[in-house]
C-alpha cells in the first residue's frame, strides 16, 4: 500500500506541479503540489492530510472528496486545500493534457 500511495502522490505532483498545497498521507509520504504561492518555512498554509486507504480511494475515484471531508477522513485547511478538481488522478491528467495546464478548480458557489 505504501508504494501505491507514494506513486499516486508523485502523480499528483506531476498533474499539478507547484508548492502551494502540501498533501500528507502518513506514514507513507507527502508531496507539495498545485501552482501558487510557494511555502518555505513552518507549517504550510494549505494542507491536506488523510490516511493511506482514503487517499487511494480518492486517487482512484472510489471515494468522493466532499464525502470524506464531511466525515473527517480528510482534513483540509487553507484557501487552496480543496484539490477535488484534481481527483481522481486519471481525470486530472486527462484535463491537464487536453489543455496543456493544470485543471481549474470549480467555480465558487457551484
Amino acid at each position: 500500500m505504501t508504494t501505491a500511495v507514494r506513486f499516486t502522490l508523485e502523480e499528483l505532483a506531476e498533474v499539478a506541479p507547484g508548492n502551494s498545497v502540501e498533501v500528507r498521507v502518513p506514514p507513507a509520504g507527502a508531496v507539495q503540489a498545485v501552482a501558487g504561492p510557494r511555502h518555505t518555512r513552518g507549517t504550510p498554509p494549505n494542507v491536506v492530510e488523510t490516511d493511506p486507504e482514503t487517499w487511494l480511494g480518492l486517487a482512484t475515484g472510489t471515494l468522493n472528496w466532499a464525502d470524506v471531508v464531511a466525515d473527517g477522513r480528510v482534513r483540509a485547511s487553507g484557501d487552496r486545500s480543496d484539490i477535488s478538481h484534481l481527483l481522481p488522478l486519471t481525470a486530472g491528467r486527462r484535463a491537464a493534457s487536453a489543455s496543456g495546464a493544470e485543471p481549474e478548480p470549480p467555480a465558487a458557489g457551484g
